[in-house]
């Protein structure tokens, strides 16, 4: 009870001054939640980019450690091992597509057979104008 008079006999600029100032701190709690969720999502951000960029150099070094090994036995004179497996799959591919090519080939043929298997039946017809039945 004794607060309550004792904020109400404040002058009017204090009073002001006393509720911009809550405002402000509600503002800067409200600011530092805000900034917190930011510094949160940019680092999970940052660490997915980071990630990436791992990946792609890992990639790189991978690809730079293949090459310098083909340039020392290149150096060495050794030649290159054979692609196996690619020779391999086109081989595959190639009578995959030859035995396509032939099974389309036999069904043209019977069909062009059944083709020369029509028979002809030549029909009496009775009045005919041009005179093709004479």
């Amino acid at each position: 009870m004794f607060g309550t008079t004792l904020l109400d006999r404040r002058s009017k600029p204090e009073r002001i001054a006393d509720q911009a100032w809550e405002q402000l701190l509600s503002a800067v709690s409200s600011a530092g939640d805000s900034v917190r969720d930011v510094a949160r999502s940019a680092r999970r951000n940052g660490s997915g980019l980071a990630d990436d960029a791992t990946d792609l150099v890992g990639t790189a070094a991978d690809e730079a450690r293949r090459r310098a090994s083909l340039a020392v036995d290149a150096l060495a004179g050794r030649r290159p091992a054979l692609p196996w497996s690619m020779l391999i799959a086109a081989a595959l591919a190639g009578a995959a597509l030859g035995w396509a090519a032939g099974t389309a080939a036999r069904a043209a043929g019977s069909r062009l057979r059944e083709l020369d298997e029509i028979e002809f039946v030549d029909v009496d017809r009775p009045d005919s104008p041009v005179g093709l039945d004479d």
